[in-house]
């Protein structure tokens, strides 16, 4: 093996990063996530609807939808590994590029973050669903910019910490397999209609988000140290407190920390409130909850490399 050919992990994921930057998300019919999500949607349509049958139904979905696109995904790897090497480089980051986001997130903040400005709330509340799963016709100003910050703190965990981690332990399989338990939970994960055939992948996405959840805590406490107006100290105390409130074990790590960082407090109406109102939610807090996003996003980068080049130098 050449010295190139050992390092090619080590330059995928930066690539991959760069081509999110710079391109940002693949067209909707080449998307490898929206290929996995139809497959959920076809498991969805052929499962019984009994709660034991669904409950089976609902394991056994996680374990085949799961298990083959994480299969494809590496035999067609181990194929262009045969073939050529900057085809297998190529290939790779791009498949890997396609599980993880950071350049969509910011987007998305950003547009809601003008339309606040601007007083258009028409618009923000049209907006709102592709950043939560929440009634967005009652959301005042104070309330959209909440749910912005709260999305954007919150989804660093699945839309790049994840990711970056999964593909560091157990290469670009390790990513496609971390976004197909992800889009499994974001389909039929909830309470309701899916309760009994979302249940495992539910857990499971629980489980898997454990640790990254965690991660993206303790790295936008990090970030509150060194970014202006924000405190490092009192992002560590809310998180400390606050952490607990939200119904997901792993959800409120990193929006209360981001809380704590601003000074601000961030409310689902009847589900939770995080933070101390130190002052009054604006805006701009949004672009201070993106440009924290960046920091922990290269944070997180360093990390994932660091892990990535102990993986292929001792495993």
């Amino acid at each position: 093996m050449s010295i190139f050919e050992g390092h090619i992990p080590l330059i995928m994921l930066p690539l991959a990063v760069v081509l999110d930057l710079a391109l940002g998300e693949p067209p909707t019919k080449l998307h490898p996530t929206v290929w996995i999500g139809r497959t959920v949607s076809i498991a969805d349509r052929l499962a019984p609807k009994s709660p034991r049958a669904g409950l089976a139904a609902g394991v056994v979905a996680v374990v085949l939808i799961t298990g083959a696109w994480t299969a494809a995904a590496f035999f067609l790897l181990e194929w262009l590994k045969g073939v050529h090497t900057i085809a297998f480089l190529l290939a790779g980051a791009v498949i890997l590029k396609t599980t993880f986001s950071v350049k969509m997130l910011h987007g998305v903040a950003a547009n809601v973050r003008d339309l606040l400005v601007s007083g258009d709330m028409d618009q923000v509340r049209s907006r709102m669903s592709s950043l939560v799963s929440r009634d967005p016709s009652q959301l005042t100003p104070e309330l959209a910019t909440a749910a912005a910050i709260e999305s954007v703190s919150e989804n660093m965990c699945d839309s790049f910490i994840g990711p970056w981690l999964a593909f560091a332990l157990f290469g670009v399989p390790g990513a496609v397999a971390y976004r197909a338990i992800n889009t499994l939970d974001s389909m039929i994960g909830y309470h309701g209609h899916y309760e009994y055939l979302g249940k495992a992948a539910a857990r499971l996405d629980d489980l898997v988000n454990l640790m990254p959840a965690r991660i993206s805590g303790a790295l936008l406490v990090l970030a509150s140290a060194v970014l202006p107006g924000q405190r490092a100290g009192r992002a560590w105390r809310i998180m400390w407190r606050d952490h607990g409130r939200t119904e997901s074990p792993n959800a409120g790590w990193a929006m209360s920390g981001m809380a704590g960082a601003l000074g601000v407090q961030l409310e689902k109406v009847g589900h939770y409130r995080l933070g101390d109102p130190v002052r009054r939610l604006e805006p701009m807090d949004i672009t201070r909850t993106v440009r924290s996003m960046y920091l922990v996003a290269g944070f997180s980068l360093a990390a994932a490399l660091a892990l990535t080049y102990l993986r292929t130098q001792f495993i």
